[in-house]
This record gives C-alpha cells, sequence and structure tokens, in this order.
C-alpha cells in the first residue's frame, strides 16, 4: 500500500506527474463540482467564445450532486457520481488546463488519451461514503448554474479529502490493469 500522497490546489502539471495509479492522495484546497448539465452548459458558453464560470486552468472537478446541508452544516452527502457521463466533455476541459477529475468508475478511450496529451489525473472517491466524505468539505458555495439544484456549480473547500488515481498521465488504468492483475492470481 502507498504513502498517502498530499496535493494542494491549483495543481501544476508537476503535483501530479509524478502519481501513478493506486496512488493514494489528499486533496486540500479549493475544488469545483459539477455534472453532466453544468458540463454541458460549460461547453455551449466556451463554444460561444464567452467566459465559463471558473477558470479550469489547475483546478479540479468533482462529480457529484450533494443532498441539502442539514442544519449547521456546510454540505449534505456528497458522494462521487458514474464519471463516464462526462466523458464528452472532459477532453475539451482537459485542454483548457484542468488538472484532475474525481468520480466513480471507469473513464473512457478519448477522456485516457486526453489525460496524457494534456497532463490530467482521473480520482476516485468511494462510492457509498457520502456521508463521511462530506465531513470533508469545509466550505461550499453555489457559483452558478443555481437552477440545475444539486447539480450547480459549487465552489468547495475540502481538507484532506481522500481518493485514489485510477488513470495518470501516462495513460495506466487501474481499472484495466487491476482486472489483468487480479485475474493473473486466479489459480486455475
Amino acid at each position: 500500500m502507498s504513502n498517502v500522497i498530499k496535493l494542494k490546489t491549483p495543481l501544476q502539471v508537476s503535483d501530479i506527474e509524478a502519481l501513478r495509479i493506486g496512488d493514494i492522495v489528499h486533496i486540500t484546497g479549493t475544488v469545483y463540482t459539477a455534472r453532466d448539465a453544468a458540463h454541458k452548459r460549460m461547453i455551449d458558453t466556451i463554444d460561444r467564445g464567452e467566459t465559463p464560470p471558473f477558470d479550469v486552468k489547475g483546478q479540479v472537478i468533482y462529480y457529484v450532486g450533494p443532498t441539502p446541508p442539514k442544519p449547521g452544516k456546510v454540505i449534505g452527502s456528497a458522494g462521487p457520481t458514474t464519471s463516464y457521463r462526462m466523458d464528452p466533455y472532459t477532453p475539451r476541459l482537459l485542454d483548457l488546463g484542468l488538472r484532475a477529475t474525481i468520480g466513480k468508475g471507469q473513464r473512457g478511450k478519448d477522456v485516457i488519451e486526453a489525460m496524457k496529451e494534456f497532463k490530467g489525473v482521473y480520482l476516485v472517491a468511494v462510492g457509498g461514503a457520502a456521508a463521511l466524505i462530506s465531513k470533508r468539505i469545509k466550505e461550499a458555495e453555489i457559483i452558478a448554474y443555481e437552477d440545475l439544484g444539486p447539480e450547480a456549480i459549487r465552489r468547495i473547500y475540502v481538507e484532506d479529502f481522500p481518493a485514489i488515481v485510477a488513470n495518470d498521465i501516462l495513460g495506466e488504468d487501474l481499472f484495466s490493469q487491476g482486472k489483468e492483475k487480479y485475474k493473473t492470481q486466479i489459480p486455475r
């Protein structure tokens, strides 16, 4: 098991170039939330030549639609959503300097290739641990697309947000390589 690697946002290429699949990271700093509806709007905004709601360069996007906060809390349950729904938009954002995304499940080949080309990583958070993950979120503020409710873009501040590197800048894929490694360990 690897040591925990501490990351502080915003991220530089130098912060992620040594990360490898299976590495455990703890992120501290500003992270943005967005799901598929917000991604579509951001790309439409960019296509019109307008400025997106935040500068994606060096940023991390967490794929989450949090539940409403309980009294005295900054956010409700905040577990990751399935990442492949953002695949049509992710290469474009990586081209603009996005450094990391956080979600659950595998990414498509085009996204993995874009991470290699533009130097980005994909991190997975533990699904089913939404209430625990929300404890790592210290601040949350809607910054765009409030009409989308839970899918609005939020700027959140996280402390030691836990994740695992699933795709690194070399194009390595924890999902496919992990399956192959497991297959070799099964007695035949």
